[in-house]
This record gives C-alpha cells, structure tokens and sequence, in this order.
C-alpha cells in the first residue's frame, strides 16, 4: 500500500474511529457484487478540526444579513467569493479544464479541505470535498454554498454545479464541473 499500512490496520482505525463516534459507516451498492462501505466524518469529528474563528464569523454573518438584508447579503457573498477566487487563481494555471481542477483540489488540500478529482466519459469532471471549510456558517446560511461554487467556479474557468452537500447529509461537497462550458475568470477588487 502507498502508506505502508496493512489493509487489516485500516480497518481497525476506522472501527476505532466508528466506535469513537467521528465516523458513520453507509452501505453503498453499486452494479453486482458485494458492496461497499463509505465512511463519512460525523459532527465529533468535525468540532476536531472546527476554527475558532467560526463563532465570531456567524454573528457577523447573522448580524449582516440582520442590518441589510438578503439580496445586499447575495451581493456582498458575491463580493466575498471573488475575494476567495483571488487567493486560489495564482495556485491554478494550467490551460487543461481537468489540470485546473487538480490544482484547485490541491490548493484547497494546502488549506485543511480533503478532496478528490473524478473525470468521467461524460465531459464532466467532479471536485469532491471530504469536509467543509465553512461547515458551521452554512449550516445556518445555505448562501455559503452558492458563494463556494462561484469561487471554484471563478478559478476553474468554467460552469460548476453543486450536486451533492454535507448541508444535506451527503458524505461529501460534490462540485460537478462541466467540460464543455466556457465562463470567463473575471476577479473584482
């Protein structure tokens, strides 16, 4: 194995994470033959790893949505998301849609967020995301979500769908990013 552990030892991580309460076990069936299990970060497991800094950023959040309402509220996460598109963009220069999604994923990987990269047949590629950098803010304000998918979308220079979210009880943030669309990377300042 590519880390030096024994499938055994794997395994007995992941019960001892299941029993510790940071892991739920789902059975997913795919095709025939045996199943297979998916393991998915429980609420324990996330306060691991939770920012201080979330706290404080939801009053803000509250308080801004309070004082100016949702459609400024669209505007400023707008705003917020070009931002967060800024800091990603010098991370992700290849000219391949599919490179741009691997360097993003890395990008986000350098700043705590595990992810994935699955290309398919069907001209799209998926950016899974294992754990959400934003998990408490968008539990209260689902806007985090939208202003997430426009930055990656910003960076990666094309459409991206958001088809599958931890908000709803998936085990991953599935970006699904499509190959044939062509949107323009503009950052505003």
């Amino acid at each position: 194995m590519l880390l030096g552990v024994t499938t055994t030892s794997v395994r007995q991580h992941l019960n001892a994470l299941q029993s510790g309460g940071y892991l739920d076990r789902r059975e997913e069936r795919s095709g025939v033959g045996r199943p297979h299990y998916i393991y998915v970060a429980t609420d324990a497991a996330r306060e691991l790893f939770a920012c201080s800094c979330d706290v404080l950023a939801l009053i803000m959040l509250q308080e801004m949505f309070g004082m100016v309402g949702p459609e400024k509220m669209g505007a400023l996460l707008e705003r917020v998301s070009a931002r967060l598109a800024e800091r990603y963009v010098d991370s992700v220069k290849a000219t391949g849609l599919q490179q741009r999604v691997e360097e993003m994923a890395g990008a986000l990987g350098r700043q705590g967020v595990l992810t994935d990269v699955f290309a398919d047949d069907s001209d799209t590629i998926a950016l899974k995301m294992y754990n959400c950098p934003y998990h408490d803010l968008a539990i209260e304000h689902r806007e985090i979500c939208d202003m997430d998918q426009q930055m990656i979308q910003q960076v990666v220079g094309s459409d991206v769908f958001l088809d599958a979210c931890i908000m709803d009880g998936d085990g991953n943030c599935s970006f699904v990013i499509m190959q044939n669309s062509h949107t323009e990377l503009e950052f505003e300042s």
